[in-house]
């Protein structure tokens, strides 16, 4: 009985507001989300030409998650783009093997890692999260459930992605440079493999009209990589993180020193806290920057944020690092700030 008085005064309308674990923390953001105010983000320049098919669905009032799908195709289905699905630079061995995620504004997320064969991993993804009690499924069991819901066989691997691989084995070195996205080929008229061109990602935001975020990130990794290697595109909360009651944040580069920060879910946080949509990606890599500032000079990471209000940021340990914006009002191409100038 007195179990039961104290239990009834602790929660008595007049005490909730004592209780620390009811409260919000101090710093919170929440907010609802904004209406009316679609707007599409994605990595890197040639997150403009995804800008604008996703921009088909959401200037129609369609949902942010029909349209980050819909974005990410194109350059899934590029060939000339060797860093994210077909013609995409394979493993040592030769494989092209294929990581993506999406995520909606109720938390719901799929994932597939390691895919071979098919050519729009994001829908196997999607597939994933609407189809199945799973988040994420790997290797031969993604491949077996692609083809079970209907999905197509393609060799993903083009004539010009295996010259470059088999030109690297030849030395078989490994050497990442860094904003490789933005090199023109006219630039390295070698096209040299292991060097510039030998990896990254699209990661895609969008905020639909009726206040429904949405994320989605592809990739076909980084080139030469050992086979089986998974980096953080597929992982929900290191590639790609959506939260409505805040925003969402993806990441590019690197993906095994975003794994170790987990950090879009990071960004994301920070956003909670009260800090901008750029705020936030620039603690996000200050973090990343602090663990190993001697290693973070030879490797790049940036992160991109959009809040639940519309508003967007970036920042990148090194210049170089672009995104893309498409809205009803703004269609453009920024640079993100870095840490290192």
């Amino acid at each position: 009985m007195q179990n039961r008085r104290f239990f009834l005064k602790l929660f008595s309308a007049g005490s909730l507001g004592t209780i620390p674990f009811l409260n919000a923390s101090a710093g919170s953001r929440e907010r609802k989300p904004a209406k009316g105010k679609a707007v599409v983000i994605s990595t890197w320049d040639f997150g403009k030409e995804a800008n604008a098919a996703a921009w088909k669905t959401l200037g129609a009032g369609g949902a942010a998650l029909d349209a980050v799908e819909q974005g990410v195709h194109v350059p899934e289905a590029d060939p000339t783009n060797q860093t994210v699905g077909l013609g995409g630079f394979p493993d040592r061995d030769g494989k092209v093997t294929l990581d993506a995620c999406i995520m909606d504004h109720q938390l719901n997320c799929g994932s597939v890692a390691c895919l071979e064969n098919i050519l729009h991993p994001i829908s196997v993804a999607r597939r994933v999260m609407e189809k199945t009690p799973h988040v994420m499924l790997v290797g031969e069991g993604a491949l077996q459930f692609a083809l079970a819901q209907g999905f197509e066989k393609t060799n993903l691997l083009t004539p010009a992605s295996e010259k470059a691989w088999k030109e690297w084995l030849k030395t078989s070195q490994y050497e990442p440079v860094i904003n490789i996205e933005n090199r023109k080929k006219e630039e390295d008229p070698k096209h040299l493999p292991g060097g510039p061109y030998n990896h990254d990602t699209i990661g895609m935001l969008a905020l639909d009209a009726d206040g429904r975020m949405a994320g989605a990130c592809t990739t076909s990794g980084a080139a030469w990589k050992m086979h089986g290697r998974v980096g953080d595109s597929p992982i929900i909360g290191a590639g790609l993180y959506v939260d409505n009651e805040i925003g969402a944040a993806t990441s590019s580069g690197l993906g095994e020193e975003v794994i170790r920060t987990c950090g879009s879910h990071l960004v994301v946080e920070l956003m909670r806290q009260g800090n901008s949509p750029e705020e936030s990606c620039k603690k996000a890599v200050e973090r990343i920057v602090k663990r190993d500032p001697v290693k973070a000079k030879k490797l790049q990471v940036g992160f991109l944020a959009l809040s639940n209000q519309g508003t967007y940021g970036a920042f990148a340990i090194h210049p170089g690092f672009t995104f893309s914006v498409k809205s009803q009002q703004t269609e453009t191409i920024i640079a993100a700030k870095s840490w290192f100038k």
